[in-house]
């Protein structure tokens, strides 16, 4: 099943975390990851003079299910330093969600599938939309394209930018 991931780091070096988080979704991917290009977001819904975030999307292919996905998410992310049981949203070196699998919708208390703020989020549209425009998101209506913009309406103070490489 093909599943979207989104990732994201404000805490330390974090062009350098998403890479390696890149590297090692590859290895638990059963084909290519593709990977949108790096985008600079700043703090949603986090403790105040939280710093900027780096984020980007990938498209893995999985087959272990989403649950198992979930905890080997969490393992990583605590491996790397994140405090999963400290304050909500405060800085981290990695945040890695499942945004989408396939035509698969989850509601319990610890996984939500598709990612219940994934319409909400420029710095999730963005990439997203650079990957797979046209992905319909189950529970919305429209592709991931049309998402985007009704999102640049809606919230015109969140500011998503694309990274320029050299």
């Amino acid at each position: 099943m093909e599943i979207c991931i989104g990732l994201g780091s404000n805490l330390g070096k974090s062009e350098v975390e998403i890479e390696k988080a890149l590297e090692w979704l590859s290895r638990i991917s059963l084909s290519q990851v593709t990977r949108s290009s790096l985008y600079s977001s700043a703090p949603l819904d986090c403790p105040e003079d939280s710093p900027p975030f780096i984020n980007a999307v990938a498209l893995i292919e999985y087959s272990d299910g989403v649950r198992y996905l979930l905890t080997q998410i969490k393992a990583y992310e605590e491996k790397r330093g994140r405090d999963l049981h400290g304050i909500r949203n405060a800085p981290r070196p990695i945040d890695l969600d499942i945004l989408a699998a396939g035509p698969l919708e989850v509601n319990l208390p610890d996984l939500i599938i598709p990612h219940p703020r994934i319409g909400e989020r420029l710095f999730v549209l963005e990439p997203l939309a650079e990957l797979v425009p046209d992905l319909m998101v189950p529970g919305y209506d429209e592709k991931v394209s049309l998402l985007l913009e009704q999102a640049r309406k809606q919230y015109p103070d969140q500011i998503c930018s694309k990274i320029k490489l050299p």
